[in-house]
């Protein structure tokens, strides 16, 4: 998943932070204690239930809590805003028990006159969910994510027994509710607020100047420049122990790397592969590393000729040099992908065997399938660095060699950030480039949110369009059981299935590398590549 809308030139996006920060930091009192994190982009927006982006997210985790969350640096679920919650026998009932006494952020527009309720609850799940909720169009109608793991179709009900009280009935059992219950797109907002918000006219302020129960509240946006955050002094889990959280939005991994090594910065992401062995050697900078929870791919268009027959799709996978791009691009940074999970994932099946680097044989199953002369395609290449893609454009100028030689010619092709997520979502390559990083720590969150029938629709996150039954089936069977071993011999089978289909080209999964100042005190690496701030102290 896993980022910008809009991305300035270093030098500007430099300059800019270079003016905001100096002056915000002098506003601080001495005694405060001030993080800096080097953000990579500017966030979508501050709605949780419309983004997808690693990018937003991590703009929002801020400020917002959930119901039940995953433990800091884990992917254990535990209580949030639900201090115990029970399952009924069948699966299929969920009562929540709500915490009390929890204060909402306030802001110039809005103060509560209540504390978080069970109202709240069901409006973070109906602007969703209810096509008739006067929040369901709000920002945006695509709620992708609750739309791409088949909510929609899953949830049966939603109740208010008490104020403090909920329960959500599911039409059939699904194992991964809960975890799913703790990402970023169930994020709780106030319904307080909504409601006045959309009496004053203004209900879009919900999303863009937000108030959440979390952590931090936010005092400044400047896309493409700051966000700015101070500690909630009456949050529930008690203040967090730094005062100020600024994101100075660098969009350049040099210029991260620049500030970092200048104190401008306390922590940064994605750094370049070529900066790692000065980082190493700079005695103020410590990197945190554990492997990563995603996956690089080229997703083939296969509602698109050539793409639509899988002879094409194994013929690239063999004339494209996957352990060469590897090598060139992600230096010790990632390893080959052969499964569209990566290997730390459990029901990771290790028996599938990778396609091979053959463009004699590319060439000839071209042949077979009607294109003895080749073809011309499109290729697009991501705008943005990840871990998972640290270079887009190198990777794309390494495949496109690759194909000329088996007579495919690739234009190259990209766009601003949140244009290429859109107009990709909406099926308009043949071959585009994407990736992701794992959202709850189970397998269903790649293999059906990246590869099922539900978001192959139009604005899914199946950018392959690729819906498939046999495939299918395995991934919707496997939802409904609870026994782990039962559902590995499913995703197993799945990524055979995956893997003779071919909807990918997978690339590679990255290490998780984190670069910090050494007075930064207990930061934790997510298995889900996001920045979580509360816990973190500094010396």
């Amino acid at each position: 998943m896993s980022l910008s809308h809009a991305r300035l030139r270093p030098t500007k996006i430099a300059a800019l932070c270079a003016i905001a920060l100096p002056a915000l930091l002098a506003l601080t009192p001495a005694a405060a204690k001030t993080l800096v994190y080097c953000s990579e982009g500017s966030p979508e927006n501050f709605a949780p239930s419309i983004n997808t982006t690693g990018t937003s997210f991590d703009a929002t985790e801020q400020i917002y809590d959930n119901i039940v969350k995953f433990e800091r640096g884990g992917t254990q679920v535990e209580p949030g805003l639900a201090e115990k919650w029970s399952i009924s026998k069948d699966g299929l009932e969920y009562t929540f028990n709500l915490r009390k006494g929890v204060k909402w952020h306030s802001n110039k527009n809005f103060k509560p006159s209540r504390d978080f309720n069970a109202d709240d609850f069901l409006f973070s799940i109906e602007r969703q969910w209810n096509e008739s909720d006067p929040y369901f169009k709000v920002t945006s109608s695509n709620h992708s994510y609750f739309n791409d793991m088949g909510m929609p179709k899953l949830l049966k009900s939603i109740e208010k027994i008490d104020d403090y009280t909920v329960k959500i009935t599911l039409k059939k059992p699904e194992a991964p509710f809960l975890s799913n219950l703790a990402m970023q797109f169930a994020g709780i907002q106030s319904k307080e607020y909504a409601i006045a918000m959309l009496k004053a006219g203004t209900p879009e302020k919900i999303d863009q100047e937000p108030l959440g129960t979390g952590p931090f509240m936010l005092v400044q946006y400047q896309k493409d420049a700051i966000i700015r955050y101070k500690a909630f002094p009456q949050y529930w889990k008690g203040k967090a122990k730094i005062d100020d959280l600024i994101f100075s939005i660098t969009p350049d991994a040099s210029v991260r790397w620049a500030k970092l090594q200048k104190g401008e910065c306390h922590v940064m992401p994605y750094p370049n592969p070529a900066d790692l062995d000065a980082m190493h050697k700079d005695a103020n900078i410590q990197i945190l590393e554990q492997p990563g929870l995603n996956i690089g791919y080229l997703a083939y268009n296969t509602t698109k000729k050539p793409f639509d027959d899988v002879r094409v799709r194994k013929a690239i996978n063999m004339a494209i040099d996957k352990k060469a791009i590897v090598s060139a691009v992600y230096l010790s940074t990632g390893i080959p992908a052969i499964n569209p999970i990566p290997p730390t994932q459990w029901s990771y099946n290790k028996s599938i065997k990778d396609d091979p680097f053959d463009p004699v044989a590319a060439k000839k199953a071209l042949a077979a399938a009607g294109y003895p002369n080749g073809f011309t395609t499109d290729l697009w290449a991501m705008p943005v660095q990840r871990p998972y893609n640290p270079n887009a454009k190198r990777i794309a100028e390494l495949m496109q060699a690759d194909l000329a030689k088996i007579g495919v010619k690739a234009e190259i092709k990209s766009f601003e950030w949140g244009e290429y997520r859109k107009r990709m979502q909406n099926g308009e390559h043949q071959m585009g480039m994407m990736g992701w990083t794992g959202d709850n720590g189970d397998p269903d969150n790649f293999l059906s949110t990246l590869l099922g029938c539900d978001s192959a629709k139009t604005n899914g996150s199946n950018v392959a369009k690729f819906c498939y039954q046999p495939f299918e089936d395995l991934v919707q069977k496997a939802k409904v059981v609870s026994n782990v071993a039962e559902r590995t011999k499913l995703y197993e089978q799945a990524q055979v299935i995956f893997k003779e289909q071919a909807p990918w080209f997978t690339i590679a999964h990255a290490v998780q590398l984190k670069p910090i100042r050494k007075e930064v005190v207990d930061f934790k690496l997510s298995p889900f590549g996001r920045h979580t701030f509360y816990g973190v102290d500094m010396k």
